[in-house]
């Protein structure tokens, strides 16, 4: 009788070298939550960024917003955000933000938002991070919007995030 062929691991590429794999699948390819019961809780911090880019005729027009102050309102809102990105992320843990802040600054070419999420949890805050730095560019567009529908949300991305088994990130530098 024929032994069977061993199955390579499913953390081995063809040439043997170690490759990471997605988390938040099993073995049989189905969606999971990651169990982290087992991880120890340490601080974890997490920073996103995003551009709403725009026309000078919306810039200028951002002080006299009838809506109310866009950038105060966005800043809000990504607030609000982070606070809820479980319910908006399906295997988003909950986790308990000690610390979330949002910041928006007009610049040549639209609002520049970043945000910088804190932690003490067994999992990272990149995704409210991420997720306060969208919702903030998406409410600088609701409340532009009637002066221009072609802003366009650009950019949103981790910038740096630490803490945790995989320890320490910083996005690269833009070219």
């Amino acid at each position: 009788m024929a032994m069977a062929k061993k199955k390579k691991s499913s953390t081995q590429d063809d040439g043997g070298r170690a490759r990471k794999k997605l988390s938040h699948y099993d073995e049989r390819g189905r969606a999971r939550m990651v169990d982290v019961s087992a991880k120890e809780r340490t601080v974890r911090e997490a920073e996103a960024s995003a551009l709403v880019a725009m026309s000078q005729e919306v810039l200028r027009a951002l002080p006299k917003n009838p809506k109310g102050d866009p950038l105060e309102v966005a800043r809000t809102a990504g607030i609000m955000a982070a606070k809820r990105t479980a319910e908006l992320i399906p295997m988003c843990h909950p986790v308990a933000i000690a610390h979330i802040a949002v910041t928006l600054r007009v610049c040549e070419n639209g609002v520049a938002i970043a945000s910088k999420v804190k932690t003490r949890a067994e999992t990272g805050v990149e995704m409210e991070a991420l997720v306060a730095a969208s919702v903030a560019a998406l409410t600088v567009y609701d409340m532009c919007k009637a002066l221009d529908k072609g802003i366009e949300i650009r950019e949103v991305a981790l910038e740096r995030k630490s803490g945790g088994k995989s320890g320490e990130y910083r996005r690269a530098p833009r070219k």
